[in-house]
C-alpha cells in the first residue's frame, strides 16, 4: 500500500501529501486494540530535512469501543491530530551534537517547517521506505480513552443485581445510608441503650 510505505527519495524538503481511507487491518490494529467501524481517513504531510523526517497529519473515523459502567459498545468519533519525528537509525555511533547542529541551522533556513518540538514522537527508519503503518497503529491506540463512557450520564450495572440501570431502576434493596463509620454509632448505640438499665 503507497502511502503507508512511501519511498524516502520521494520526500523532500518541499514536501509529500498522502491520504487514503485505511481499515484497522491495513494498520495492523486487533480488536483488542480498537476496533474500528469502516475506514479511517488518514491525511499525511512529509518533508524532510537533512536526516531527520517531519510528518504532521490528521486521522479522522469511527472507533467501536465498550462503556466501562454499562459494558455497552458505542460508536465514539476518532479524530486527532499527530505529529512525530522520523530519524535514520545509525550503523555507527555518529556524533548525535553534529547532526543536531546541522539540523538546527537548517530549520532555521527553511521557514515553512516548524522547529522540532521536545514533545514530538519519534521513530526510526532503515532501508530506502518509511513504514508508517507501525507508528500510525501506535497513534491510534494512544488516542483512545482510558475509561470510554458511552454518555456521561450512564448510570452504569446494579452492583448486586447486573441489570442496566439506564433502561430503569432494578429491584434490589438500596443500600444502607450512612458512612464508613455507621456501624461503630450502631454498637455504641446499643452500648449506651444497655448501660441506661
Amino acid at each position: 500500500m503507497g502511502i503507508l510505505t512511501p519511498k524516502i527519495a520521494d520526500i523532500t524538503a518541499e514536501g509529500l501529501s498522502l491520504s487514503a481511507d485505511l481499515t484497522g487491518d491495513d494498520l495492523g490494529l486487533a480488536d483488542v486494540d480498537v476496533s474500528i467501524r469502516g475506514t479511517v481517513a488518514v491525511g499525511l504531510d512529509l518533508r524532510a530535512i537533512e536526516r531527520t523526517i517531519y510528518v504532521t497529519g490528521v486521522v479522522e473515523g469511527t472507533a467501536i469501543r465498550q462503556c466501562v459502567r454499562c459494558l455497552k459498545e458505542f460508536d465514539d468519533p476518532l479524530a486527532f491530530s499527530l505529529r512525530v519525528v522520523y530519524e535514520r537509525e545509525a550503523k555507527a555511533t555518529a556524533s548525535a551534537s553534529k547532526r543536531d547542529e546541522t539540523r538546527k541551522k537548517k530549520a532555521t533556513t527553511l521557514p515553512e517547517v516548524e522547529a522540532e518540538q521536545p514533545d514530538d514522537d519519534r521513530y526510526y527508519f532503515t532501508g530506502d521506505h518509511l513504514e508508517l503503518a507501525p507508528m500510525l497503529r501506535e497513534q491510534v491506540i494512544l488516542a483512545s480513552p482510558m475509561h470510554p463512557l458511552c454518555s456521561d450520564a450512564c448510570l452504569g450495572l446494579c452492583a448486586h443485581c447486573g441489570k442496566d440501570l439506564n433502561e430503569g431502576p432494578c429491584r434490589c434493596a438500596a443500600e444502607p445510608t450512612g458512612g464508613p463509620f455507621q456501624v461503630l454509632h450502631t454498637i455504641k448505640d446499643k452500648l449506651r441503650e444497655s448501660g441506661d438499665r
